[in-house]
Formats: C-alpha cells, sequence, structure tokens
C-alpha cells in the first residue's frame, strides 16, 4: 500500500522546507534508511531519510522549490500502483486546511488578543526527534534559567519512543524560561523553552501559549492533582521519611545529575538511600562522593519502623510504553508457536577455542549464533519473511536483530548483512552496538530493518525460555546456556554439553515444518562450525 512522505520538521522552528536536490527520481526502488532529498530548512541543509521501502512513485516537490512542514513532498509504494485517490485526496486536503486556518485565523483575530512576542525573543517547541514520536519527555535539562546559551549548545536530553536524544539549539541568547521540568512530557510541538536578550518578561508569552492540548495527560493530570488536592498534615513518620529520602519527587521519581548517576552505578550505591542536596532534593556529585551507608541505614531505621509498607512508583518512559505496546500487539496480533530444540555443543566449544587461540581473536558463542542462522536464513528465505495482509515478503536480504538489555528495557540493533559478514565482524560488531545501546548512544537506522531477532539470556544461565516475535520479523530465536550433562552417544551414556533453543514463530508465514527444516539446517551449522567458514 502507498505510503505519503509529507514535508518534515527538521528543526524546532521550522515551518517550510526547500528541496535543495533529490538523491532518488522518480521509478527508483527505495531502502528503509535510503537519502531520499536534501532538504534546506531555516536553520541548515539536512539529509532526509526514508523511513518505508518500496519504489518512488511520485515527487511533489521539485528541486529548488518551497512547500509547507505536513505537505506532500512524495509517495512511496508498490511498482505500478495507483496514486490517483492519495493525489486528489491531498489536494482535497490541503484546500480544505487553506480554508479551515483562513477561518481559524480570521476567528482569532476577531476574538483573541493575542500575546506580543518582543524582537530577539525565541519560542522552542517540543522537536519530532524520530517519525513515530508524538511526545516526549525531558531526561535532563543541561542548561537552567539564566544560563547564557550559543548556537549548537546542547539544551537538554529528550526521551523520544526509541532513544533518549541530545536536543541542541539553533539560537543564541539567555534561557528565560522553561517549559517542562525534568520528568515531565508533553506533544510534539507544545512548549519546552523560551530564549531570549537576558531580563526579558516572557511570563505572558509562557502563560498565553498554546498547541492544541500540548502538555500531555500525564503532565495536565499532575497539574490538576497539585491543584485539587487539599494540603494536610502528615503523620511524623512520613515526614522524617521524606527528609531522609528527599531526593524523591511527589510522583516517586528520583532526581538525580548524569554525572551522579554514573558515579553511583560504578560505586555500586543504591540512589533511593541517598539524600539529594541539589535544588528540589536532587542527588548531585557531592552527594555520591559523601554518601555512608552505614549511617544512612542507621538514619532510615531511625525514623522507619520495621515491617512498614512502603514503594517507589516510577513513571513509565517512553521507550517502556512503546515496548509495551508493541510487544502487546505482537502477540494478540501474530498466532505464536514454538519449536523447542537441544543440540551437541562438543564441536562448538571446541571449535570456539581453537578459534580464540589465534592472536587478537576472540568470538563468542552468540557470534556463533548469528553466523549460523544468517546462513541458515539463506536457505530458508520464508523463516526470514514478513507478513502482509496481502502479502507475504520474503527478504532475500539477511539482517539480524540482537536483543540487548539496557536499563530502561530492551533495544534490538541490527548485525546487517549478517551472513556477509566474518564471526570476528560480526563479533565487534555487536561488542560496540552493546556498549552504545546501553549509553543510549545507538542512532534510530542502528536499531531498525530487522528480518530476523535472537534473544540470548544464556549468560544468565538461563536454560532455556521463548521470547515474543519482534515484528515486523516472522521468527524470533532464543537462546539457552551451555549444561553439561550425561548424553547417549553410540548407545552409551557419556559427559556431554548441550544448548536448547526455542524458535517462535508466526504461524501466517511460517508452517511448523518449514521452521523444522530451518531448525535442521541450523543444527548442522551450529553441531558442525567448521561448515560455516566454508
Amino acid at each position: 500500500m502507498a505510503e505519503v512522505i509529507n514535508m518534515p520538521r527538521l528543526s524546532d522552528t521550522m515551518e517550510e522546507g526547500t528541496v535543495a536536490s533529490w538523491l532518488k527520481k522518480v521509478g527508483d526502488k527505495i531502502e528503509e534508511g535510503d537519502i531520499l532529498a536534501e532538504i534546506e530548512t531555516d536553520k541548515a541543509t539536512m539529509e532526509f531519510e526514508s523511513f518505508n521501502e518500496g519504489v518512488l512513485l511520485y515527487i511533489g516537490v521539485k528541486e529548488g522549490e518551497t512547500t509547507k512542514v505536513d505537505t506532500l513532498l512524495a509517495i512511496i509504494g508498490e511498482e505500478g500502483e495507483d496514486i490517483s485517490e492519495l493525489l486528489n485526496g491531498s489536494a482535497s486536503e490541503e484546500k480544505e486546511a487553506d480554508v479551515t486556518l483562513s477561518a481559524v485565523e480570521e476567528s482569532s483575530n476577531e476574538n483573541t488578543q493575542t500575546t506580543e512576542i518582543p524582537e530577539g525573543v525565541i519560542v522552542v517547541t517540543m522537536p519530532r526527534l524520530s517519525d513515530t514520536m508524538e511526545e516526549g519527555t525531558v531526561a535532563t535539562w543541561l542548561k537552567k534559567v539564566g544560563d547564557t546559551v550559543e548556537e549548537g549548545d546542547i539544551l537538554a536530553e529528550i526521551e523520544t519512543d526509541k532513544a533518549t536524544m541530545e536536543f541542541e539549539s539553533f539560537q543564541s541568547g539567555t534561557l528565560l524560561h522553561v517549559g517542562l521540568n525534568e520528568g515531565e512530557s508533553a506533544k510534539v510541538d507544545a512548549l519546552l523553552a523560551i530564549i531570549g536578550p537576558a531580563g526579558t518578561n516572557v511570563s505572558d508569552i509562557a502563560k498565553n501559549f498554546k498547541v492544541d492540548s500540548g502538555v500531555s495527560e500525564q503532565v495536565e493530570a499532575k497539574h490538576e492533582h497539585k491543584m485539587e488536592t487539599p494540603k494536610k498534615e502528615a503523620p511524623k513518620v512520613e515526614a522524617k521519611k521524606a527528609e531522609v529520602v528527599a531526593a524523591h519527587s511527589s510522583n516517586g521519581r528520583l532526581y538525580v545529575s548524569p554525572l551522579a548517576k554514573k558515579m553511583a552505578e560504578e560505586k555500586g550505591i543504591n540512589l533511593s538511600q541517598v539524600n539529594g542536596s541539589g535544588e528540589n532534593g536532587r542527588i548531585v556529585k557531592r552527594d555520591i562522593e559523601n554518601f555512608t551507608p552505614a549511617a544512612q541505614s542507621a538514619s532510615v531505621g531511625k525514623f522507619v519502623p520495621t515491617g512498614q509498607e512502603d514503594f517507589d512508583e516510577i513513571p513509565n518512559s517512553n521507550m517502556r510504553k512503546a515496548i509495551a505496546k508493541n510487544l502487546a500487539k505482537s502477540k494478540f496480533t501474530a498466532p505464536h508457536y514454538y519449536l523447542n530444540v537441544e543440540f551437541d555443543m562438543e564441536n562448538a566449544m571446541a571449535f570456539r577455542a581453537q578459534y580464540n587461540s589465534m592472536p587478537d581473536t576472540k568470538i563468542s558463542y552468540n557470534d556463533m549464533i548469528v553466523k549460523a542462522c544468517a546462513l541458515a536464513l539463506k536457505q530458508h528465505p520464508q523463516v526470514n519473511s514478513r507478513w502482509f495482509d496481502d502479502r507475504m515478503q520474503l527478504n532475500n536480504h539477511v539482517h539480524i536483530g540482537v536483543a540487548v538489555a539496557v536499563p530502561d528495557g530492551l533495544v534490538v540493533p541490527v548485525v546487517r548483512f549478517a551472513n556477509e559478514q566474518s564471526l570476528p565482524q560480526i563479533g565487534a560488531a555487536v561488542k560496540d552496538y552493546a556498549g552504545r545501546a546501553r549509553n543510549k548512544k545507538l542512532s534510530l537506522d542502528e536499531m531498525e530493518g530487522s528480518t530476523f531477532t535472537i534473544s540470548n539470556l544464556g549468560m544468565f544461565g538461563i536454560e532455556s525460555f521463548t521470547s515474543i516475535i519482534n515484528q515486523p520479523n516472522s521468527a524470533i530465536l532464543s537462546v539457552g546456556a551451555i549444561v553439561a550433562k550425561p548424553v547417549v552417544k553410540d548407545g552409551q551414556v557419556v559427559a556431554g554439553n548441550t544448548m536448547k533453543l526455542t524458535m517462535a514463530c508466526d504461524h501466517r508465514t511460517v508452517d511448523g515444518a518449514t521452521g523444522a527444516q530451518f531448525l535442521q539446517t541450523l543444527k548442522g551449522y551450529i553441531e558442525n562450525p567448521i561448515t560455516m567458514l566454508l
């Protein structure tokens, strides 16, 4: 089905964009991640990549032409697909939008007194940092009200549904107002901050700024709760407990600087036991440096009776909400079934030991499984497939997603063309992705485009488990630990080492026999790993 690509908002102040150059022409095949065009904004000329696959069927804005944000830029779909309705619909919508906008502006001019923005003052709104982003959460402010901001300075770290990303300023001036506190969320284009000349009064601008329910329901509910809940005196025990754990906000969130958080992780300090001395009880570097576990434990014991019920509430991050939404959708739309196998790992263990005996070489069992799966998928493209309502897409390329646990949940960086890479290349890629994933430094394109996924919990001692399919993949392989156990060989019980694997399959694309044949091929590579090098 054809997809309409609109002019993206590539900066917080961008209202229209100019196509500097098209890097694809009508009729070209488009892969997810390909650069479609170079778009000139009010700030810079930026590359605009495709989040869709197909054929470029239509270009709505020629090179050198300018159009407003969210108007038709291009259409991508299947070769020969009829897009006349989309083109007619787009024209009708634009005309209707122009009429509606004119009516709104006219009504607004008649009935609403607008707030004039002083010269030099810039309203910074919540940016759209990914194609699916609808709202963002301020993870950390790196500037505070009153600070001087230079163009290119990092204002804040914004948490999207995909990752936590640095947001830089395109303006210079003084940070006059912050529209969201750390931990609060707002929809795209809602008020984020105001920058301008020092001393400028922007209270009216902040008060009257409206963008169609810009602040998310979560934040609105929070403010509403603060306004409507009558004040009452807390019990003495609870009051003193609040003094001890001063770093907790009213909603249970821990406020902590990135440096303090990193130091606490390195020292193994439980942040919930640290008394924050920064603004609003924020935990800062000196609190970690001066933390004494024994003294803190004695202090807590003094004020909190033994056996008292207690809990912390942690607001769901955008990543956690996205994981919940995607996995629930996968579980309840794709008919899962599971195939269980157990492989003999004697040859694999000997192969790895011999391979790692070479200088400057180190591969893991996971690297071997990635390579073996990639080779097997080339022989069984139906397992390397994607379901659509009217067709199946059998992928000839093999991009293996490798699940990596991070503090906020799970991300799946992608090893592209894994069948063509050597074992050391796969090992280096996975190690690099895992490290940057835990530091939230992965780019969006490094987490998209997988055709098959591997989840390995063997390093945690888990012998076997099942996973939920990472859509749009058709299957996911769950890898358990290598276990030393008695096995039967040639009619004799001998010591051996085995590994259990479970493959979850989407029955719409992968029949039982198809999945079993894939696992048989995989068994050949794992139990005779030298064949992966032939």
